[in-house]
């Protein structure tokens, strides 16, 4: 895919409020909630069940049910991934205990996703498109896997990537979600906001977060969202 075109800074960071996921599943929704407006994330807090409900993904959200949330509450989106549809390579690891429950589910969403306002498209990019679609549109939402996250300006989540590291350890896969909201070119670093840690921002080299976000089981999945105001 190729990169926008326009002027980058080399520094920004993009508004976000900070939302604590308040469950061991809902990073995905938290996200969410960081990129509404004060009026939406009231509406969402107070039909949170009833969200759940009828996009019938239970405590089991995968980026496609995020998709179809996005579009209830008009936020404007496109959905970047490998792989349409559910992968079956996923089906024999431990991370995805309910794959044949989700299966038909996902696979639903994706097939009828342009009939129901929910713009997705097969590809891969690199970290340089992740900086200008920050820079041009907007925060991203992220699947990257929580083994590799850490950040350089919080000791007790860098301590455990060091340790890693150094005994040559490699982590297994563990989804989770995040709002890139910003970068610093200089230091050639991502800032993001976790829904797992309370309202800060943190810093990761640009290389570390590709690992994390093209781990086995992400498939890469991206949400780009086009909230910067016009």
């Amino acid at each position: 895919m190729e990169d926008i075109q326009g002027y980058i800074p080399d520094i920004l960071e993009n508004p976000v409020v900070h939302f604590t996921q308040r469950y061991d599943w809902d990073c995905g929704l938290a996200c969410i909630l960081m990129v509404l407006d004060r009026r939406q994330r009231q509406t969402f807090l107070s039909q949170f069940q009833q969200i759940c409900d009828e996009g019938q993904f239970g405590k089991s959200t995968w980026t496609i049910d995020l998709c179809y949330v996005l579009k209830d509450f008009n936020i404007p989106h496109r959905y970047l991934t490998k792989t349409l549809g559910a992968n079956p390579n996923h089906r024999v690891n431990d991370y995805y205990k309910s794959y044949t429950l989700d299966m038909l589910r996902v696979n639903n969403k994706f097939r009828y996703a342009e009939q129901n306002g929910v713009d997705v498209k097969q590809c891969t990019v690199n970290y340089r498109f992740l900086i200008d679609h920050l820079a041009t549109y907007g925060n991203i939402i992220l699947l990257i896997s929580a083994s590799l996250l850490y950040c350089d300006l919080c000791k007790f989540n860098k301590l455990p990537c060091e340790i890693r590291s150094c005994l040559s350890i490699t982590p297994s896969y563990m989804g989770h979600y995040i709002v890139l909201c910003g970068y610093n070119k200089k230091l050639q670093k991502f800032m993001y906001r976790n829904p797992a840690c309370k309202d800060r921002v943190c810093y990761i080299p640009y290389q570390a977060l590709d690992k994390a976000r093209k781990a086995n089981g992400t498939d890469e999945d991206i949400i780009l969202l086009y909230d910067k105001p016009t």
